[in-house]
Parts: structure tokens; C-alpha cells; sequence
């Protein structure tokens, strides 16, 4: 049987691409680490990598390994962190992903009630939107992931918890202000105002504007939901939100909301969990809460 910390000191060689930093990482000595290997690859007949100028090159056997450790390494993590929980009374982990910045908001509504419900659970949010929510959730480094794009993955389950209609939202002093249904042609000579993504992962984009070729004068990003709205309400540009983050953030500023195009656009935020984890007391309790908000 093949011991992880051989997986281990594979996993941070590569990502070092150095004997000496990944030693030093694992807090061993290099020819401590070095003397492992050798044991190994003499052990399995086999050389996992060879030297390539200053670096090193994965021999086919140890991308194999490397593979393998990228698979495993995360759910022996995992593991050892659930029984380390155990250990101090707590009843379990829950470490929620998301894939949206508006997700955030919504979250915060859903967080409260549930650290209030589950005082014993340890609860934590990942909030790096630029990462690959579904791989991360099958190689167990989150629980569950928030998403309006859920997809259809053998093994992962996704759970609809909150519907919503995306809308277009501009100044009251904006010419297009005095109607109630836009375009997607009268956004050709507008600036439109996003979170920093990229346009194929915004629906404004993929499902409105692309399909009908159309593209804005200027697309300008900026970080926060907050700001957005401010830049909107001084009419320096228009932006496309969830209905229900203008009405929370934008309650008291002079801007209007327009339906995109006569059917509307009409997303859902899923809950994403790995097949049979929806039966934990915990997950399908923090799913329940997630129906109950904005219901």
C-alpha cells in the first residue's frame, strides 16, 4: 500500500518545483526528503522525476502519482479536520463556496440563522469567485456550493433554494428611465457597469446581448455591488443585477429597474452538495434555511 506522505512530498514538489522549498514547507530536511524518494522509487522500480535545468520534469509514473495525490490528499484532509472536529465536541464541518458575487449578500442572510441553529457545526465561506466551484466540491476542499449555474455531474447534487429575475437598473435621470421593458439593441450606445468577471460567466452577456449581437458602448468593471449602484445613481453608467440585491442595497438611491426584454431574465441560486451529503442533519438544515430566505 502506497503511503500518502510519499503523495504528500510529491504534491509539494510540484508545487514548489523545488526539493529544497518543498522541504523546507514540510519542515524536513532536503536530504531527509531526498532519501524518502529513493526508498520509493527503489521500492516500486520506477523514477517519479528526473532534473531539467534548474527545475525538475514528472516522469509518466509520477504524473500518475501526482494525479492520485491531487484526488486523495484532499478527502484524507478533510477527514482529519471532520475527526478533529469530532474531538472537540463539535458536530461537523460546513464550508460553503461560492461562484457569484451576489451569492455574498444573499449568504450573509442565510449565515445568521443557521450559526444561530447550529451553534456545534463549524461553518466556514470561501469567497474566491475566480475558482472551479464544482471541482472543488469533488475533490472535498468546500461542502457546498453556492451557484446560479448548476450543472449535471455524476456525484454532485444541486438544489434550486431562491429564484430571482435579473434587471436592468438606471438613473431616475436616464433617457431609458421613463420605460418599463429594454432592448438589448438600445444598450448598443450605453456603458454598462459589472462585478469584474469574465463576460461568459455574466447572463447579461450570454443571454440577452450576445444572441442578439449586440454589445454594449463600454463594458467597465467594478468590485463592489455598492459602488455600482452608486455610479448608476449619478447616471455614469446602467447595470444588470438580481431584483432582490437592488431592492437590499439600493433602497434609497434615485434609480429605477427595467424588465430585459418582454420575458424577463429568470435565474435560480443552487445549493451543491456531494450525492448523499443532502442527508446530513446540517446541510439539509442550512438548505432549509436558504428556501426560507427572500421566500
Amino acid at each position: 500500500m502506497i503511503d500518502s506522505k510519499y503523495l504528500t512530498i510529491l504534491r509539494e514538489v510540484h508545487r514548489q518545483n523545488s526539493v529544497t522549498a518543498a522541504a523546507e514547507k514540510l519542515n524536513v530536511s532536503q536530504s531527509a526528503l531526498s532519501h524518502m524518494v529513493r526508498k520509493f522509487e527503489e521500492r516500486h522500480d520506477i523514477k517519479v522525476w528526473i532534473k531539467k535545468g534548474r527545475g525538475l520534469q514528472f516522469t509518466h509514473s509520477g504524473r500518475f502519482l501526482l494525479e492520485m495525490a491531487e484526488r486523495v490528499l484532499p478527502q484524507l484532509e478533510y477527514a482529519e479536520t471532520v475527526l478533529s472536529e469530532h474531538a472537540r465536541g463539535s458536530v461537523g464541518e460546513l464550508r460553503v463556496g461560492m461562484e457569484c458575487h451576489p451569492c455574498q449578500q444573499w449568504l450573509m442572510q442565510v449565515a445568521a440563522p443557521f450559526l444561530s441553529q447550529w451553534p456545534d457545526v463549524s461553518f466556514e465561506v470561501r469567497t474566491a469567485f475566480s475558482f472551479d466551484g464544482v471541482k472543488a466540491l469533488q475533490d472535498f476542499e468546500i461542502d457546498m456550493l453556492v451557484t446560479p449555474d448548476p450543472v449535471n455531474v455524476k456525484d454532485l447534487r444541486f438544489e434550486p433554494v431562491f429564484d430571482y429575475e435579473l434587471v436592468l437598473v438606471v438613473s431616475d435621470h436616464h433617457p431609458l428611465s421613463s420605460q418599463s421593458v429594454v432592448t438589448p439593441q438600445e444598450l448598443i450606445d450605453q456603458d454598462l457597469i459589472t462585478i469584474p468577471v469574465d463576460t461568459d460567466r455574466l447572463d447579461v452577456f450570454t443571454r440577452f446581448l450576445i444572441p442578439n449581437d449586440c454589445r454594449p458602448k463600454r463594458h467597465i468593471t467594478v468590485e463592489t455591488v455598492g459602488l455600482i449602484l452608486q455610479f448608476v445613481a449619478a447616471n455614469r453608467g446602467i447595470t444588470v443585477l438580481p431584483d432582490w440585491l437592488v431592492a437590499l442595497e439600493g433602497a434609497a438611491l434615485p434609480i429605477k429597474t427595467l424588465k430585459l426584454g418582454n420575458q424577463g431574465l429568470f435565474k435560480s441560486i443552487h445549493l451543491g452538495v456531494r450525492q448523499g451529503d443532502e442527508a446530513i442533519s446540517y446541510v439539509s438544515g442550512f438548505i432549509d434555511l436558504a428556501r426560507q430566505t427572500y421566500a
